[in-house]
């Protein structure tokens, strides 16, 4: 297992050389020069540019320029809240994981056995996580830039399936309106993720999501056992949510 990730690492580190001798370059040409297969290229490529070291472009990537490399504040916030929901993941654990960016990083961070990642993120496909992680695509029509998997195919692939936990994200979530999404055809994936549900529903909301009015609700509060958010989340809003039952978990940055 080292040695499989000392070639990853190697690979990754050979890509970050070609592509600053180069500006720009094409996954073909990647492939070719490392010997490997364009969905090794472009997953290499997603996990770079997640750590802000290159900029995926269509076709290709290019060097990140230098401010882009430190991590912002929100970027950190997002990275902390995604490392403490995967410690709340046990052994045997199946789990649903919506569109978001932030609710799919999580699963990298996964250290639990034997668990199960049920999704209508396209985006899992370019993203790392361990080997004993078991994902599940729901199918359906691939929306872009999300690569969200929606409509009649997603939701009849999910009506028969209940999971342990839920990890949702959302682009905002207030004390009346709930949890709530900018995509209209995201509402029914979400709002059946949520319903089949067995035990813990945890939604995923940097500070700058609370108290924020979206598009459509997805889920109202009574469905929300824990809301997981940061330091900077205004205190206010989440007394509220705390009063109507959702336990709240803050992040610091001290505590990664």
């Amino acid at each position: 297992m080292k040695r499989e990730q000392k070639c990853v690492d190697d690979r990754r580190n050979q890509i970050l050389d070609i592509i600053n001798n180069n500006a720009e370059i094409k996954v073909n040409e990647l492939a070719k020069m490392l010997n490997v297969s364009l969905i090794t290229i472009r997953r290499d490529l997603q996990y770079l540019d997640d750590k802000k070291l290159l900029v995926r472009t269509h076709g290709g990537a290019v060097m990140a320029e230098t401010e882009a490399i430190e991590e912002d504040e929100l970027s950190l916030y997002r990275r902390l809240i995604a490392q403490f929901a995967a410690t709340l993941v046990e052994d045997e654990d199946t789990l649903f994981i919506n569109t978001s960016r932030n609710a799919l990083q999580m699963l990298k961070y996964v250290k639990s056995s034997n668990v199960t990642a049920i999704t209508n993120n396209g985006k899992v496909m370019n993203h790392d996580y361990e080997a004993s992680l078991n994902v599940i695509l729901t199918g359906g029509e691939l929306r872009y830039p999300k690569y969200a998997m929606v409509g009649d195919y997603a939701i009849r692939s999910l009506q028969t399936v209940f999971a342990k936990k839920a990890f949702v994200g959302c682009s905002g979530i207030t004390p009346d309106a709930g949890m709530m999404t900018e995509i209209a055809n995201e509402v029914s994936i979400n709002e059946i993720m949520v319903n089949h549900t067995t035990t813990e529903v945890y939604v995923l909301a940097d500070h700058t999501k609370i108290g924020k009015r979206s598009g459509f609700t997805s889920c109202a509060l009574d469905k929300i056992d824990y809301l997981i958010t940061d330091e900077k989340a205004p205190e206010e809003v989440l007394n509220i949510i705390r009063n109507k039952g959702v336990k709240v978990y803050q992040v610091h940055k001290e505590e990664f």
